[in-house]
């Protein structure tokens, strides 16, 4: 169809102008700006001056940007750290290997523990689906101090779990006082006691320290961290669950797809970015757990609950040495960034061969 002679200067005109997405451009920025100063001033500027205060020796007196009230001293506070260097050194790297089983522990059993519940709670043929939503959800709403001075008076040597225990003849320790290394209690049991072999010394610690496995105090703070964030997994896992569509499943299930093999092959691919999120939102929680740490006595039984978010703590508003704390933060940023970067690359690559 030919446009009258009339009406082609027109469109020309038209499309010669500024363009349809001029005036959104601006409309944009001015509605983002305000964020972007925001952000800008509370977290990216607070990031960038801690970080230079990781590089000195600030005592927490005066500006630390003022000439002679924070000496620098370069890299020195992070070789310490990482070489495992004097009292500060030992007990960080003692820190890291804490949470490492913390991290090694509570990350794959609250991921699954959530999954599963979804799916419970995600049933057709569940009756009362939103109490037990709630209920499943309910802990991760509750204040985790209560729930920590909670789980010390159970977990006590005279609390419930223990008379729990004696119904079968079995008399429980004193567990948030018990500093031994569920691994090492378990090597003594078959005679293995101390190796000379294992007495090498790796970052400030021996081969034997770093395999000793989570003391049996932090296996209380397992169980609670995975009882207590579960539920908001849970929710996540569901809502991914409700949006995944239903001729998949019908298709699984007329070529004979039932059960864990559905639950394997058809489910849990669809479900790959909500657990790439689930993980991640999970190693960032554990190797930032704090308030526990603190509620039970920062870092007792043996230092054996230290962790580095606790022990930055510590160094920069007990010690007065803010740049070793500031350094420690930033340790641990870097652990969880590589940490999430891994993960991605495993599951990227599980994902292409998948397909």
């Amino acid at each position: 169809m030919t446009l009258p002679t009339a009406t082609r200067p027109r469109l020309r005109r038209a499309r010669s102008g500024p363009g349809i997405h001029a005036g959104q451009t601006a409309a944009g920025w001015a509605f983002t700006l305000p964020m972007i100063l925001v952000l800008g001033t509370f977290l990216v500027v607070p990031i960038g001056m801690a970080l230079y205060v990781s590089f000195t020796r600030w005592n927490g007196n005066g500006d630390p940007f003022v000439q002679g009230n924070a000496p620098l001293v370069g890299l020195d506070n992070y070789a310490t750290l990482l070489t495992g260097q004097g009292l500060t050194g030992r007990d960080f790297m003692t820190s890291v290997g804490n949470t490492f089983w913390y991290v090694l522990l509570v990350v794959p059993l609250q991921t699954v523990l959530a999954l599963g519940l979804a799916l419970v709670v995600n049933a057709k043929t569940l009756q009362g689906k939103g109490f037990f939503r709630t209920a499943f959800y309910f802990p991760s709403v509750t204040s985790s101090i209560a729930i920590t001075t909670v789980f010390l008076f159970l977990f006590s040597g005279s609390g419930a779990v223990n008379a729990f225990l004696r119904l079968f003849g079995v008399d429980g320790p004193n567990w948030m006082a018990e500093p031994a290394g569920v691994l090492h209690l378990l090597l003594e049991r078959v005679g293995v006691t101390d190796p000379g072999w294992v007495q090498t010394q790796v970052l400030g610690r021996s081969v034997w320290e770093w395999l000793s496995g989570p003391s049996v105090a932090m296996l209380v703070l397992i169980l609670l961290a995975v009882w207590t964030t579960t539920g908001t997994f849970m929710l996540m896992f569901l809502a991914a669950l409700q949006d995944l569509p239903e001729d998949v499943d019908e298709a699984a299930a007329l070529d004979g797809a039932t059960g864990w093999r559905k639950l394997w092959y058809v489910t849990v691919p669809q479900l790959r970015s909500v657990l790439f999120l689930v993980v991640t939102l999970g190693l960032i929680g554990t190797w930032q757990v704090f308030d526990q740490v603190y509620a039970t006595g920062g870092g007792s039984p043996g230092k054996t609950l230290l962790t580095p978010a606790y022990l930055s703590y510590e160094q920069s508003f007990t010690q007065g040495r803010f740049g070793t704390g500031a350094a420690m933060a930033f340790i641990i940023f870097v652990i969880i960034v590589l940490l999430t970067w891994v993960q991605r690359r495993v599951m990227t690559e599980r994902d292409e061969v998948a397909r």
